[in-house]
């Protein structure tokens, strides 16, 4: 059975205007073209260091045609790259963090279901490590995928100021 979600998604518009668009996140994260896995923030709490973001899956994905012809599944490889790439927008954006944010690590990762074009994955995230020391700068974000109320992954991704 799948633990409970980072927080309550009843309350929020998951289907209303992005906080951030999509040009808003590219000013922020530098990943382009098919690299490009945040499509926009639905809500955050500051206070919390809780965010929401979402990836629409389309037919037009770099991996559609190879990854299994006929019935495409999104890789989980890239459902963590989504999930990454929320955190660092977070990191930097909400709370101005400089620099670039490199992906440093993942622990704890499951896949619990699939994500097919069509679908919007919506990813949650939580910072639960967060540490300046002079120049460098660490940061671990409890994250979440779900796809139409099922939590497809689950992993903690790490990042560090680059």
């Amino acid at each position: 059975m799948p633990p409970s979600l980072l927080f309550d998604l009843s309350s929020i518009d998951l289907t209303g205007e992005s906080l951030f668009s999509t040009e808003v996140i590219g000013r922020v994260n530098p990943q382009r073209f098919e690299m490009r896995q945040l499509d926009g923030i639905l809500w955050y709490d500051k206070d919390k260091s809780q965010i929401l973001g979402y990836k629409d899956v389309t037919d037009n994905e770099f991996w559609v045609r190879g990854h299994i012809p006929g019935r495409p599944l999104m890789p989980g490889v890239i459902m963590i790259e989504a999930a990454a790439q929320l955190s660092s927008f977070f990191l930097k954006e909400v709370f101005e963090e400089p620099g670039f944010i490199g992906f440093a690590g993942i622990q704890n990762v499951k896949f619990r279901s699939i994500v097919e074009p069509g679908q919007r994955l919506l990813l949650l995230g939580q910072i639960i490590k967060y540490k300046h020391r002079g120049l460098r700068t660490h940061v671990e974000t409890q994250v979440q995928g779900v796809v139409d109320a099922t939590m497809v992954f689950e992993a903690v991704v790490a990042g560090m100021r680059i």
